[in-house]
C-alpha cells in the first residue's frame, strides 16, 4: 500500500449478460489463477438455477443477498500504549459490499456439496433469506463490535 497517495478507483464494466457491476465483482472474486471464463460459467449457471427456483430476476436476488450480508460496523486493531484494542469503525458502502461478497463466497466454498455452482446458489438464496454462513459472519462481527464499543474512543 502506497504511503504517498491513494490509488484511483477503477470503474468496473458491467457483465455482458445481466449488465450488472455487482455480478462482475462477484465473478472477479470467484476467479482463481486468472480463469475468468470458468468464473463466468460458475456464476451464470448459479444465476440460471436461482431464476428457475425462485421465478424472479436473479440479479435482484444477488443484490438482496449482498445487502443482507453487508456489515454496518467492522473491527480494526489499534495499538495504544503497548496494548492492542479492537476498535469498532463504521463501514463505507463500497467496503461493505466487498466484505459481503467475500463472506458469501467463503461460506459457499465451505459448504458441503459437489460443485461450486450448487454451493454458490444455495448460499445466495440463504443470504437473500437472512440465513446462512455469511449472515452468521455478519452477526458475529456486529456482536464483537458491540462488545468492544467501549474502545470507540480510540477511533482514528
Amino acid at each position: 500500500m502506497s504511503r504517498r497517495r491513494t490509488a484511483k478507483k477503477r470503474l468496473l464494466t458491467p457483465d455482458p449478460i445481466y449488465d450488472s457491476r455487482l455480478l462482475h465483482m462477484v465473478v472477479n472474486r470467484i476467479m482463481k489463477s486468472g480463469k475468468k471464463s470458468v468464473a463466468y460459467k460458475i456464476c451464470y449457471e448459479a444465476m440460471t438455477d436461482i431464476s428457475e427456483v425462485t421465478k424472479q430476476d436473479p440479479v435482484l436476488i444477488l443484490e438482496q443477498a449482498i445487502r443482507n450480508a453487508t456489515p454496518v460496523v467492522e473491527l480494526k486493531a489499534r495499538r495504544v500504549g503497548g496494548a492492542t484494542y479492537q476498535v469498532p469503525i463504521e463501514v463505507q458502502a463500497e467496503r461493505g459490499s466487498t466484505l459481503a461478497i467475500q463472506w458469501i463466497l467463503n461460506a459457499a466454498r465451505s459448504r458441503s456439496g459437489r460443485d461450486m455452482v450448487s454451493k454458490l446458489k444455495g448460499e445466495l438464496l440463504d443470504a437473500a433469506k437472512n440465513i446462512g454462513g455469511a449472515i452468521r459472519k455478519r452477526d458475529e462481527v456486529h456482536k464483537m463490535a458491540e462488545a468492544n464499543k467501549a474502545f470507540a474512543k480510540y477511533r482514528f
